[in-house]
Formats: C-alpha cells, structure tokens, sequence
C-alpha cells in the first residue's frame, strides 16, 4: 500500500504534472465563471513553473542532500559492493535487451570501477520493476548484461530483483547476502540519494559505507536567475522535493528513524 501511495502522490506533486493539474483546473473554474479562483490557481502554476525552470531553487533544494554524506577512505578490502538500481532505463531494455543508462547511470559505472580495484569484492545489484503502471525490465536482470560486457564474471555478481523501492532494496538485501560482523561493504547510489537510502539499510541492520556518485549540483550555484539550462532546473527541483517529501513519509511511518539521516 505505501508503494502504491508513493507513486500516485508523485505523479500529482512532480512539478510539471502539478503545473499541468493546476493549469486545467484553473481552465474549469474560467469556465464555471470562478475567476477570481481561476486567476489565483493559474499564477500559482505560472509562478512554479517559473522557480523551477529559471532560478536556481532546485539545486538549492538539492545540495544539502548531495553533501550529507561523503566518500569515505576505503580499506585495502572491501567484501561487497551494494549498488541501487535506477539507473537504466528498464522500459527500452526491456524490448530492445540493451542496458541504456540514464541520468543515474553513474551508479553502475562507478560499481564497475570499483569492482575493477577490488576484484575479489562481490557485486550485488539491487532492483526490480519500480514502475506502477508502465512495464519494463528490473536494473538486476539488465545489470547482467551491463557488467559481463564490462568483463565481470557472472560468478562474482549477485541479483536482487524483486525490490521496487529503496525501503525493499534494504531489507531483500540484507536477507540475500547475510553480511558477516567485521565485512566492509560499500552503498552506491546518487547522492541525493545517499541520506535515505544509508538511514533504510542502517534500519534493516546492514552496515555499508556510503559512497554517493551521480552529483547534480556543484555547491556553486548560488541564488538567483539563469544558474542552469531549463530543461537540468526542472529536474533538480522535482528530484529534490520527491526526496524531502520520501525523508519526511519514510520518517512518519517509521522505516528511517530521523527525518535528515546524517553520519554517525
């Protein structure tokens, strides 16, 4: 039931679809003779769109997300990499049997850089099929032809493809690979991502080192007009009010213990 909830609740907060939403209701009360309310719902509209596409709100929103958690020094050893799906586009492999990446495709590219530095570390990549409606194919069954063509042996990767969110990428995990008191393992996800997915694993007691990839901002951006094409703003805003929102449910129903997981 909570996948469920998260899904339907983005899909109206996201803010295109919300600016949209907003957009035809304002048409609707236009023509129930409701201007007053048509003129407020489609300013609120306007005025979103415009601090999502022309101001630097996003990666405001963003950096603090992206600078919570930072790469730690590694050992000599490292027992297991742990990388989060997300970062393929599971509905065109699916029917083209690729591994397309997307914007979080640096999750398995930098896997696949660490597990060249340590060749003796297991692979485990976690994710099923995250979508509600659309079909497509899960980041483990595709990372198999990802990281074979890369030259991994299929032996030394370990699949976890029935988790559909972050909550499920935690607990499936913990239950397949059984980490051993003393093991070092690492967590490799977009770093925004990093707060809630350490606070979900250090919940189902899987002890990782993070070690965040897939940055969207440089710290630099400042406050003010024009700080990044239209197109990269929208997304950060998006990205970012989907994660505060998910810290802020996954804190009231208990899955993560603060709503801001931090370092120890």
């Amino acid at each position: 039931m909570f996948f469920v909830a998260a899904k339907v609740f983005w899909f109206v907060a996201q803010p295109i679809n919300l600016t949209a939403i907003l957009l035809l209701l304002g048409v609707f009360f236009l023509l129930i003779g409701w201007k007053t309310t048509a003129t407020a719902v489609m300013s609120a509209a306007a005025l979103g769109l415009v601090l999502s596409a022309w101001t630097s709100l996003g990666a405001l929103l963003l950096n603090p997300l992206e600078e919570r958690f930072q790469r730690p020094h590694l050992p000599e050893s490292v027992t297991g990499i742990v990388v989060l799906g997300g970062g393929l586009e599971g509905q065109i492999n699916r029917v083209r049997g690729g591994y397309e990446l997307n914007a979080g495709g640096d999750r398995f590219l930098e896997a696949a850089v660490l597990g060249r530095r340590f060749p003796d570390a297991r692979v485990v990549v976690t994710g099923g099929v995250g979508t509600l409606i659309l079909e497509g194919e899960g980041d483990a069954d595709t990372a198999v032809r990802l990281f074979t063509a890369l030259g991994f042996p299929r032996e030394r990767l370990t699949l976890e493809n029935q988790s559909r969110d972050t909550y499920e990428n935690a607990v499936y995990t913990k239950a397949m690979v059984d980490p051993k008191p003393g093991e070092t393992w690492l967590l490799v996800t977009s770093a925004f991502h990093m707060p809630r997915s350490m606070a979900l694993f250090r919940k189902a007691g899987f002890d990782v080192l993070p070690w965040p990839v897939d940055y969207r901002t440089s710290g630099a951006e400042g406050l003010g007009f024009f700080r990044d094409n239209p197109n990269d703003s929208i997304r950060n805003t998006g990205t970012a009010i989907r994660e505060w929102i998910g810290l802020l449910a996954y804190w009231f129903s208990g899955r993560i213990d603060t709503p801001f997981p931090g370092p120890p």
